[in-house]
């Protein structure tokens, strides 16, 4: 049984509506990125996670510990087509998998760079 961690940022995190997708994944604790990062509300239904080589801004989110197969089979084939698997930094100068903004979808309509937000659950709070 191989093992990897996932950073998630968004509808994964507790109580979101993807998160059920982890329920046989280890919770390891909240945490943040590294610096190296812009994050984007898609038309206000999910966020995403983009690098930049410069202004980027610490997001924070939680890790789980899940098994490939988990990965594969409940929560990757739920993420919407704007999104990447891929590694990322965490604050700590870990890696970890992550969903990403795709590049292309960066400058689709209804998105919206929400980086200086305090992370997707307090812009969700924001907006109510």
């Amino acid at each position: 049984m191989a093992l990897v961690t996932m950073f998630v940022n968004g509808q994964a995190m507790s109580g979101g509506t993807l998160n059920d997708a982890l329920n046989d994944a280890k919770f390891l604790g909240r945490v943040r990125t590294a610096a190296k990062y812009r994050f984007y509300s898609v038309r206000d239904e999910f966020p995403g996670l983009h690098p930049v080589a410069a202004g980027g801004l610490v997001i924070p989110g939680e890790l789980y510990e899940v098994e490939y197969d988990v990965l594969r089979e409940q929560l990757l084939p739920r993420e919407p087509a704007e999104l990447e698997l891929g590694v990322i930094e965490l604050a700590n100068g870990s890696g970890s998998l992550s969903m990403r903004m795709r590049a292309d979808a960066l400058g689709a309509p209804g998105v919206t760079d929400i980086s200086d937000r305090g992370g997707w659950l307090a812009y969700l709070e924001e907006k109510r």
